[in-house]
């Protein structure tokens, strides 16, 4: 039996029934991840005003080389680099594959960049699926390797941190420290709730509930899991204001509030 209000017009895109504005949000993750990325890649190619002591901006953490050597793991950027190598190019790749894997990134950008689908029940302006069994999509599939990765770049941000509590070899708590703190935490809360870490704690067992430690793990990661997509703005956001405001700091010289 044919359902004429069922029948759409085939190869139509962004083709729809629906009658509420769904186009909101794959628009708002267009303009939010959009501007993001013109800020990254902004930062990325200046490669410098990183550095306000005692604060490292995150999108150079770690430093591993520097322009003149100082504060930095390996000393100066090797000469064979070519110019346009930041210090920031060569450690964002590991936290910039971390969210590009991601798999509320994926359903994200997916929608928002690729229109793949646009929304649900909403056609695509495309004929064919390949899904991510194929290539280049199967590469997804390394989220897992790249969150081994950004749990070491969480450590690494903490003792920035920590770091960042130290002006002149006296202790002391700016406002540039709480910057770094609530970046941490919010980076911590995305990256301790992603879906590859729970399955890393709570797989491979038949019963949780005999493993206790397990149990508590998989537990507290499906507990920030829940709230995976508000941990994944904030962060995002938050290590751009990070960034921002060390930039700020180091260009103009200013002296933020500091108690001790």
């Amino acid at each position: 039996m044919t359902h004429p209000e069922l029948t759409f017009v085939e190869n139509r895109p962004f083709q729809t029934r629906r009658q509420d504005t769904w186009w909101v949000q794959p628009l708002a993750v267009f303009i939010g991840l959009g501007a993001f990325i013109v800020y990254a890649t902004f930062r990325v190619l200046e490669g410098n005003h990183y550095l306000a002591e005692p604060y490292l901006s995150p999108f150079y953490s770690p430093l591993l080389f520097s322009a003149d050597g100082s504060h930095s793991w390996f000393g100066t950027m090797p000469a064979w680099l070519p110019a346009w190598v930041s210090p920031a190019a060569l450690i964002l790749w590991a936290p910039a594959g971390f969210r590009f894997t991601c798999y509320y990134y994926r359903g994200a950008y997916y929608k928002a960049f690729w229109a793949d689908p646009p929304s649900c029940t909403v056609s695509e302006p495309r004929k064919g699926y390949r899904g991510e069994h194929s290539f280049p999509l199967i590469i997804q599939n390394v989220h897992r390797y790249f969150l081994y990765l950004a749990l070491i770049f969480i450590v690494i941000l903490a003792y920035d941190v920590w770091k960042a509590m130290w002006f002149e070899g006296t202790f002391g708590i700016g406002i540039g420290t709480l910057v770094l703190a609530g970046n941490v935490i919010f980076l911590g809360g995305y990256t301790f709730g992603c879906h590859s870490l729970r399955h890393l704690v709570g797989g491979r067992v038949d019963l949780l509930s005999k493993a206790p430690v397990r149990r508590n793990a998989y537990n507290c990661v499906s507990c920030l899991n829940s709230r995976h997509m508000l941990w994944a703005w904030m962060s995002l956001s938050w290590v751009a204001l990070s960034d921002i405001y060390v930039r700020v700091v180091a260009t103009t010289g200013w002296k933020d509030w500091i108690t001790f």
